[in-house]
């Protein structure tokens, strides 16, 4: 098949040219036929190589890859997979780069096989080389490390799910697994407590494992207890008011409990009281970042800007979304519908200048995916949004702006120190990143997702991702052993360890065996300062009254600034002091409970209450929600507005 000439190519010159010599043919089929040629040349691996360690993860069909280092630096490698076609893909890679040197195999691009397709099943046969390639760098680079004499990359602490147990690896882990099975006498004294009382519990997904594991085992016994991120919390208070309850107990900060008693009211909910977990201020850095000096002098410029459109996330206090709206139009946005939210906007205003806060990473994130379209294709940007191109997104980048100075000291933690670990140890897992992570995981989690091994998103795409990969392996019908990296505060493992833990016991009769590793990748120092931009408000010295979060052990870092991926803030919601408020209500203390009630806003911006004004952004959310587009109202406002500020 090959010619001398051809023989004497090494690497990523091979490569370039087995992948040229396939694209160089015009019609699939012939394609398809090429590649099943360079099947029937690879040679079958030994049953005994055919074991769950040499796996390749990410691939739908059943691929085993096995990687030995010469003393000399050569790479030797076999490859095997239960389809004809895989096997191809991977003998190109045999053919090409069996016996190169470790730098020539860890310097080939893991898009160069970009273009080969098949047909229908192209994209899926793709990431899977893509996956074969990625595990073969990252076996080389651990052999050569080896080889050198360096020490291993110590693992993150991870938990193994099956369908029979749930295992914990490191100190942090464990500390996560030890509350997944609480105490069932906690768990009916509080479900009693509820029920007796007729409250209502709304808690984000980052609370503490151990107020989780019993919110968890509760909702069996008491319906009215529901687990989200914070957009749902509030719309699910306003469920469980209609259906009879007196009270809500807010699990979160102090912004969630403002939002959710800003919709009761709304709703017609005034007699149903919202209750916070802490007598004490429970702060977020991210909405606090927007309260500062910097922020207002970022909405006054705005101000000034011919139809602009203020977009700000969801989390920030009711009264600043009320103050920005008084001074541009505003809409809320999530994690999860700030992309589709912006280019909508854009869309219907052609000439509109958005302007994104608080959270600067995803703010930059924002603008590198948008900048990252421009390499597409016309039709695949209009898969992403029917009205877009590549014309159309290079004409919004100069006219979309973004805060420069707001983090969550949560997600400021996977920097690059992490990422290079990530990369170097987990780098062919699958990965999931949270829109607010630095630019370095970002970059990471689009990467992946390019070849279908990560997802970019809110916490509940987190989830959703998670769950989707596992049915996907469930559906395969084979053994397999899936990895993910939590991108993310380590609450949410709570809600992932039971929405895997139910999928496998659903299917554990089938004598299928799949295992599930979710990693956290916390940094070893594990130090995110608080920024001194956000200190107008004084929030700051709430962290020095919170205690170490679990898990100070073998370097894997925790800090009163949010190290394990753990946010300081929310861990001021203990389960004592739920079970505490809880007894409260409906007595006779008052003066205790005041401290805790959502805070209500009755002062007025431009004739409206602050509440009212600040729900507003939520509402013209709630519409695009359910239709797609920018209210009529939202557009005359961005279309009529503009103020010039006085000197």
């Amino acid at each position: 098949m090959t010619s001398a000439g051809e023989e004497k190519k090494a690497g990523i010159e091979r490569l370039q040219y087995l992948v040229e010599e396939i694209t160089k043919l015009g019609d699939s089929r012939d394609r398809m036929h090429r590649v099943l040629e360079y099947a029937s040349k690879l040679g079958c691996l030994p049953a005994e190589a055919k074991i769950s360690a040499n796996r390749v993860m990410g691939c739908t069909a059943q691929v085993w890859l096995t990687v030995e280092l010469t003393v000399d630096g050569r790479v030797r490698f076999a490859a095997d997979s239960d389809s004809a076609v895989t096997r191809g893909l991977c003998a190109l890679l045999v053919e090409a780069l069996n016996g190169a040197s470790s730098q020539e195999v860890l310097a080939v691009p893991v898009d160069m096989l970009r273009g080969l397709g098949f047909g229908m099943e192209a994209q899926s046969r793709g990431n899977t080389w893509h996956s074969v390639l990625i595990t073969l760098q990252k076996r080389t680079s651990m052999l050569v490390a080896q080889m050198a004499g360096f020490s291993p990359v110590k693992p993150f602490p991870s938990i193994l799910v099956t369908a029979d147990e749930v295992t914990a690896q490191g100190d942090f882990a464990k500390a996560q697994v030890r509350y997944l099975q609480p105490d069932v006498s906690k768990v009916h004294e509080l479900a009693e407590l509820l029920k007796q009382k007729q409250i209502g519990v709304v808690a984000h997904f980052y609370m503490d494992p151990e107020v989780q594991g019993v919110l968890v085992a509760a909702q069996k016994l008491w319906p009215h207890i529901h687990i989200s991120d914070s957009l749902v919390m509030a719309d699910r208070a306003v469920t469980m008011a209609d259906a009879g309850c007196r009270y809500i107990a807010v699990l979160g900060v102090d912004f969630m409990s403002e939002n959710v008693r800003a919709i009761l009211d709304r709703a017609g909910h005034q007699q149903v009281g919202v209750f916070r977990m802490s007598a004490d201020h429970i702060g977020c850095s991210l909405a606090e970042a927007a309260e500062s000096s910097a922020y207002l002098q970022f909405l006054n410029e705005a101000a000034v800007t011919p139809k602009s459109l203020h977009v700000i996330y969801i989390n920030t206090s009711l009264e600043t979304k009320a103050q920005a709206h008084a001074l541009v139009p505003t809409i809320t946005c999530t994690s999860s519908n700030v992309v589709q939210t912006v280019l909508q906007a854009f869309a219907q205003i052609p000439d509109l200048t958005v302007w994104y806060g608080p959270d600067s990473y995803m703010g930059a994130n924002l603008a590198e995916m948008f900048r990252q379209m421009l390499a597409l294709s016309d039709e695949e940007i209009a898969a992403v949004h029917p009205s877009h191109s590549r014309l159309t997104i290079s004409a919004l980048l100069p006219r979309l702006h973004y805060f420069l100075d707001g983090t969550c000291v949560v997600h400021d933690l996977f920097g690059k120190e992490v990422v290079d670990r990530v990369r170097e140890g987990y780098g062919d897992a699958y990965q999931t990143a949270h829109f607010e992570v630095p630019g370095d995981m970002f970059a990471l989690a689009m990467e992946a997702k390019q070849r279908g091994m990560g997802v970019v998103g809110s916490t509940q795409n987190i989830l959703n991702f998670i769950e989707g990969r596992v049915k996907e392996a469930i559906g395969h019908g084979f053994d397999d052993r899936l990895q993910f990296v939590l991108g993310t505060e380590a609450g949410m493992v709570t809600a992932i360890v039971g929405g895997v833990s139910k999928l496998l016991g659903e299917v554990s009769s089938r004598g299928t065996k799949i295992e599930v590793e979710i990693v956290f990748p916390v940094s070893s120092e594990a130090i995110s300062a608080t920024s001194s931009a956000h200190g107008t408000t004084g929030y700051e010295s709430t962290l020095v009254k919170l205690p170490i979060v679990p898990g100070v052990a073998s370097g894997e870092g925790c800090s009163l600034s949010g190290g394990c991926a753990s946010c300081p803030y929310m861990k001021m919601n203990s389960l004592d002091s739920l079970m505490q408020v809880c007894q409260l209500l409906g007595t006779s203390n008052d003066k205790r409970l005041a401290a805790h009630q959502a805070r209500v806003f009755t002062a007025e911006i431009a004739g409206q209450t602050v509440g009212d004004l600040g729900c507003e952004p939520i509402l013209h959310m709630r519409h695009f929600q359910a239709t797609g587009s920018l209210s009529d109202a939202l557009v005359q406002h961005i279309c009529r507005s503009y103020q010039p500020i006085k000197q």
